[in-house]
């Protein structure tokens, strides 16, 4: 039977068309499977601690020390101590030359007795000798008076026998009253020699020599340094034989290197978020590889100035000194702000914004979902989940090549 052209025709068609079919879908399926998926490393939701923590610098200081100055110049006659040698209340450190001392309490006590016997001056109306002058001087008025007063007498009564004249009976009345005038001056300069400004005067200086006096007194006794805690010395700037002035004080200080605080400054954004009792770990770079720790115990209450910033101090007690830690030593303080125990918590890095809103990448079927969460504490490493996402879901960080992220985007998780 002959074939029919047409129907040929016909079935080349269908068999050109079925290839083609077939071409595309291998195409298809070649793309498809060749397919870049864009890297991005991803971490899983999981429990664990969140800590936020804020840092500065701040200066150790002793709770409990002495600290001895010298009061009066003098030279170090002895030294019985070292600087980290272990003391005793009332045990003997170190004893100055006493006789610059000695010297000051002396003259001290010389201007007082100056200053008593000036006191004794005013009340008594003079020193004794200006007394017995005085005495002498209103002795003599009062005989020269009588002597004048008998003669005026005798004058007069030649007058009346015409005898003396009006003139000798005057000069007579006029000696008279003379000696009236003498002897109230002398008596005046025995009772009313002294002010109310002089006795004033004279109390103020006497009150003045008796500081002195008990100063003097304060630095005598001080030439025999003892101190009066239990403790370390931690400082010792002087020598046996070193001369010191009251220009140059420090001699020795003790302390009880198990109580010791830190005064920290913390720059003003920060102080907010301080409050009394939060832990503090503390880190000294004397001391590598060591580790403090303390307490808050007075949160800043004002706003000072420290070299070109402006702080607040806060106070911090050291819990576990333990006589490796110095005074007067600079250190880090890391006070723990805030924390949360056992919550979900992704890396910070991971968490992302829109406004106000919180955002994460979830990563389902090698696709990123996005998903709105409510954060809680976050550091700089760590954020807390308080909703949005549950442990075990998978979350994209940062893109391993320059492609950003959206929703729905294809990617290649790298962990």
């Amino acid at each position: 039977m002959a074939s029919n052209p047409k129907s040929s025709r016909s079935t080349r068609y269908v068999i050109w068309g079925l290839a083609l079919i077939v071409l595309v879908a291998a195409v298809y399926a070649v793309r498809s499977l060749t397919h870049e998926r864009g890297p991005v490393h991803v971490d899983q939701v999981t429990y664990g601690d969140v800590v936020k923590t804020t840092s500065t610098n701040g200066r150790v200081e002793a709770s409990h020390d002495f600290q001895a100055h010298a009061v009066a110049a003098g030279q170090v006659r002895e030294i019985y101590v070292e600087v980290g040698e272990k003391v005793k209340a009332g045990q003997l450190l170190l004893k100055m030359d006493d006789q610059y001392a000695l010297a000051s309490l002396a003259h001290a006590q010389s201007t007082l007795r100056d200053a008593e016997l000036a006191v004794s001056d005013v009340d008594q109306g003079g020193s004794q000798e200006e007394r017995t002058t005085n005495a002498a001087d209103l002795s003599r008025a009062r005989f020269q008076l009588q002597q004048d007063q008998v003669t005026l007498a005798a004058r007069q009564k030649l007058q009346q026998q015409g005898a003396a004249s009006a003139a000798e009976v005057a000069e007579a009345q006029h000696n008279v009253e003379l000696d009236q005038n003498n002897l109230h001056s002398a008596d005046q300069r025995g009772t009313q020699r002294y002010g109310q400004a002089d006795r004033a005067r004279a109390e103020a200086e006497l009150a003045d020599a008796k500081a002195a006096v008990a100063a003097a007194q304060s630095g005598y006794a001080n030439a025999d340094i003892r101190t009066p805690i239990s403790g370390t010395v931690y400082y010792l700037p002087v020598s046996k034989y070193d001369y010191v002035s009251t220009d140059q004080p420090d001699l020795v200080y003790v302390a009880d290197l198990k109580q010791l605080q830190i005064t920290a400054y913390f720059d003003e954004p920060e102080i907010g978020s301080l409050a009394a009792g939060q832990a503090v770990r503390i880190v000294w770079d004397a001391k590598p590889g060591m580790t403090w720790h303390g307490h808050v115990t007075q949160a800043p209450t004002t706003i000072i100035s420290y070299g070109v910033r402006n702080v607040g101090e806060c106070y911090i007690s050291v819990d576990d000194a333990d006589g490796v830690l110095k005074p007067n030593s600079n250190v880090t303080v890391y006070v723990t702000t805030a924390q949360d125990i056992h919550v979900l918590n992704i890396p910070r890095e991971a968490l992302r914004y829109d406004g106000a809103q919180a955002y994460v990448y979830r990563v389902v079927g090698n696709k990123l979902v996005r998903t709105p969460v409510t954060t809680g504490i976050i550091n700089s490493n760590s954020a807390e989940i308080a909703s949005g996402l549950a442990e075990g879901d998978t979350v994209a960080g940062t893109p391993a090549s320059t492609q950003e992220l959206s929703d729905g985007l294809d990617v290649r998780p790298i962990q």
